[in-house]
């Protein structure tokens, strides 16, 4: 679809902005803001004050592109609040922004606060209260969240997750039409992002039903085999069931040979050069996919442990993580670089004779193996997040005779191709929307289409 665009046009003296209508205005965030601040450091807001409800915490996780995540809730006492934290209030209306941001979440990204008060904001989190006679703030929000990518470039500071100060946000610069305009671009993105949000929901439920199909097609092949002729047998574990009745249901120990534990020295933020030694991140290993890229560099000043390199065919299972439900995660390495080592937070598996390495990769990515992982670092003795190896080694496993699991395996890698390809290419489809998305943002809120006369068309429909 084509749209118009605005009669004259001049030269905004901003990059990114390039040519804007001839009649907006160009300037910064601070001119059009009452007030603003960011979330308490230190010891003003730590994880002794909060409560199950109460005052509402504004957290990163909750400001997206234009959206308000209003999951993950976190409060804090209104007692403390009061007495504590009110310059850091939140209203309804308020712009928030984000002052911290990575590869998946960009800095600078905001959105308007909802209906939440009380509410306030966490370190890392801006608030901007805007005079709505000049701006409003969901016009606002829309330009600043257009305009990340390139701030972030431009005004962060940080090597691994960049961050923009408060004081260095209110520079920001804005390209404003008059009021009833940016009413009209605001409604007009309101309108168009909800159609192509709703696109994304639907690839994203395929996505997650392509993998729902791709866990239960390992999880049945390596508990319940592929002869469904096969006679059963309880295998008196109740998140097993029933199993073969000529295969056995002995604890990880049996399948084990050895197992290894790497190791966490403090690295360099940036991925290790080819010949230079790294060190393995937990997001190395992912649901049977191992990434070579998830390194941090060993400064040069610090031996390397030659003994934990990584090698080819090794089993490498996620000890530790910040996601609950990627600790436990497996995956055998098919080929990687030289010179990357195991972090303590990763395991190396050597299997006994009697487990195949790739059906224990598949065992250990299973459900019936995903809840004893669950159960064991959801407990109350401080082994949250963390897979001891005490724990892995009790797990109880279904085990089939070595030429039926060379059975299975085969049967895996035949039927995972079909599923990766129908996943990429859900994936790709929401990229490509993703980017539609952005690029419909940006020419909206920078004058390079002219809405104005779509969204009186709509109105009069």
């Amino acid at each position: 679809m084509s749209f118009p665009r605005f009669k004259a046009y001049r030269d905004s003296g901003v990059e990114w902005l390039g040519e804007v209508p001839a009649h907006w205005r160009v300037h910064s965030l601070s001119r059009i803001t009452l007030d603003k601040c960011d979330g308490p450091f230190g010891s003003g807001l730590k994880s002794e004050h909060y409560v199950d409800e109460g005052v509402r915490v504004v957290r990163l996780q909750n400001i997206r592109e234009l959206a308000f995540d209003d999951r993950d809730a976190a409060y804090i006492s209104k007692g403390y609040f009061e007495s504590e934290l009110l310059g850091h209030s939140v209203c309804r209306g308020d712009v928030l922004i984000a002052g911290l941001g990575d590869d998946r979440n960009l800095v600078g990204r905001a959105c308007v606060a909802p209906a939440i008060e009380p509410a306030m904001v966490k370190a890392d989190c801006f608030r901007f209260r805007i005079d709505v006679r000049q701006a409003l703030p969901r016009f606002v929000a829309a330009q600043l969240t257009a305009s990340a990518s390139y701030d972030a470039g431009v005004l962060s500071s940080g090597s691994t997750r960049s961050r923009i100060a408060l004081s260095v946000t209110a520079t920001r610069t804005l390209a404003l039409p008059p009021v009833d305009e940016q009413n009209a671009i605001a409604e007009f993105l309101d309108r168009e992002l909800a159609k192509i949000d709703a696109l994304i929901a639907e690839q994203e439920r395929l996505i997650a039903l392509l993998k729902e199909k791709r866990q239960a097609v390992i999880s049945h092949a390596v508990t319940k085999g592929l002869d469904p002729n096969a006679p059963m047998k309880d295998s008196g574990v109740e998140w097993l069931g029933h199993v073969p009745a000529h295969w056995e249901v002995v604890q990880a120990r049996r399948l084990i040979s050895i197992i290894e534990q790497g190791w966490s020295p403090d690295c360099e933020s940036r991925i290790a050069e080819e010949e230079e030694w790294g060190v393995l991140k937990t997001g190395c290993v992912n649901r049977g996919i191992y990434t070579e890229t998830e390194n941090k560099a060993l400064p040069p000043v610090l031996e390397p442990r030659p003994e934990l390199e990584v090698r080819d065919g090794d089993i490498i299972i996620s000890r530790a993580n910040g996601s609950p439900e990627l600790v436990g995660s497996a995956a055998r390495v098919r080929s990687t670089r030289r010179q990357l080592m195991l972090s303590d937070k990763l395991f190396r598996i050597i299997p006994a004779s009697n487990c195949l390495p790739d059906f224990f990769v598949a065992l250990f990515n299973a459900t019936a193996i995903r809840s004893q992982i669950v159960q064991a670092i959801s407990g109350a003795d401080g082994l949250a997040n963390n897979l001891p190896q005490s724990k892995l080694r009790e797990f109880l496993c279904p085990l089939p005779p070595p030429e039926e699991q060379s059975t299975i395996c085969h049967h895996l890698s035949r039927t995972f191709p079909t599923l990766a390809i129908l996943i990429h290419a859900a994936e790709q489809a929401n990229a490509l929307l993703q980017e539609r998305r952005s690029a419909l943002i940006s020419a909206a809120v920078t004058g390079k289409i002219d809405v104005r006369s779509l969204v009186a068309e709509k109105e009069a429909a």
